[in-house]
């Protein structure tokens, strides 16, 4: 049923009772504010959160001819996990499925057959237990393991999902470090976000971070990668199509120096601002801004320490887990690139290990950009990590099915499940 006109029109008088406002110049105008004096560096108490790799600036390139230049890396390798999404049965059970896969430019198909299987469970009954070896599959192709998550009710859902993720997908990004050559992107971020963001979530949770094995082995996971691929001499980055960080914003906030509101939700929305180009035009509503769309436009790279990088920090003490280069080595380094196409920011992430030398930190860039330029979005070789780790909603319905017969029960079904008539709300990671 669609809403008639005359609901329609009240629902939009709506906007008429608020005022949204500084006006839009005025934000901009403090965008540039923001850039030209707090962010170098960028400090809160007294430590340095974010700071440039070099020196702090704002560049253009043309799309066609960053897309038309030559490769910087011949070939290239993506990596990704797709999940079924938590799912509670009427036994009790909380259960996630991941599988990661990689791509590879050019194709290697028995790579891209290679798959590897978490499956995290959780229990409030004590008497469960689960086999938890690595097993192969599919000629030794790949490999599976099911992993017993601890009582935990009031989390359960987002630790089986994070565990059954990043699991997932760092195991499966050192198995394979080897086929890779020239540069590895990762579908997301370099580190696992979601399982360091738990620290700061709630007591539970940050205690189950320290005292528990698992998480710390996952974090464990990564570390390595970034020291073998130090090691190589092998650069790899990380390329986050949805940033949400609130780093800068959350310290703009929180600094008694800022004597104006901070408008942005995150720093996305604020490097957006500082990106997007254009002018203001006449036209028969006032003035309205015009979007330049011929260049992509991006930062210098900038070392993070703030947030949930701090742990991978110089001065951060990785939750424990040894690093045996430098703690510089680790820290999180970033650009972000604006494409007016689609009004869309990407973040692109790597070890300080790679940006502090100015001739490979240049060649990520570049090679980044025209990613960008050619797909017109996320780079095709993370694009196509993917759509071979996807679990489609048709497979995850099949595998619901099997997971009932197999222990005998139904998952726990909401009023969305029977309104939607798929028995999955959610989409997979």
């Amino acid at each position: 049923m669609t809403l008639d006109p005359v609901h329609y029109d009240g629902i939009a008088q709506l906007a008429r009772r608020i005022d949204h406002g500084a006006d839009e110049r005025d934000r901009r105008a403090f965008a540039e504010t923001v850039w030209t004096e707090f962010l170098e560096p960028l400090r809160s108490d007294d430590r340095t959160i974010l700071a440039p790799v070099d020196e702090r600036a704002r560049r253009l390139v043309d799309c066609e001819t960053v897309a038309l230049r030559e490769r910087e890396f011949p070939t290239q390798h993506g990596l990704d996990a797709g999940t079924i999404n938590p799912t509670t049965f009427k036994n009790g059970l909380v259960i996630d499925i991941a599988q990661a896969a990689m791509s590879a430019t050019p194709s290697d198909l028995e790579l891209h057959r290679s798959r590897t299987t978490v499956m995290t469970v959780h229990s409030n009954d004590e008497t469960m237990t689960v086999d938890e070896e690595w097993r192969s599959f599919d000629e030794g192709f790949s490999r599976s393991r099911a992993v017993k998550v601890p009582p935990l009710p009031r989390f359960a859902e987002g630790v089986v999902h994070a565990l059954a993720l990043y699991l997932a997908e760092s195991k499966h990004a050192l198995e394979h470090a080897p086929a890779v050559s020239d540069l590895l992107v990762l579908d997301g971020p370099l580190y696992p976000r979601g399982l360091l963001r738990w620290a700061d979530q709630h007591p539970d949770l940050s205690d189950f971070l320290l005292e528990d094995p698992r998480p710390t082995t996952v974090l464990e996971n990564y570390v390595r990668l970034v020291e073998r691929f130090v090691d190589r001499g092998v650069p790899l980055v990380g390329f986050v199509k949805n940033p949400a960080t609130r780093v800068v914003t959350r310290t703009l906030k929180e600094n008694r120096d800022v004597d104006v509101s901070v408008p942005w939700a995150d720093d996305a929305a604020l490097f957006t601002r500082l990106l997007e180009r254009g002018e203001y035009v006449d036209d028969a509503d006032g003035d309205r801004w015009e979007r330049d769309t011929t260049s992509l436009s991006y930062t210098n790279w900038f070392r993070s320490r703030g947030g949930v990088d701090g742990p991978l920090s110089a001065d951060g003490d990785a939750l424990g887990v040894a690093r045996r280069l430098d703690p510089s080595a680790y820290e999180v380094t970033f650009f972000v690139v604006y494409d007016p196409r689609d009004d869309l920011l990407y973040r692109i992430e790597a070890p300080y290990a790679f940006t502090r030398d100015t001739e490979t930190r240049e060649r990520l860039t570049m090679q980044l950009l025209q990613d960008v330029a050619i797909a017109h979005g996320p780079p095709t070789i993370v694009e196509k990590a993917d759509e071979l780790a996807r679990i489609s909603r048709p497979e995850k319905r099949s595998l619901r099915d099997t997971l009932e017969t197999q222990f005998d029960t139904t998952h726990r079904r909401s009023y969305d499940d029977h309104r939607w008539d798929d028995g999955w709300s959610a989409t997979s990671g």
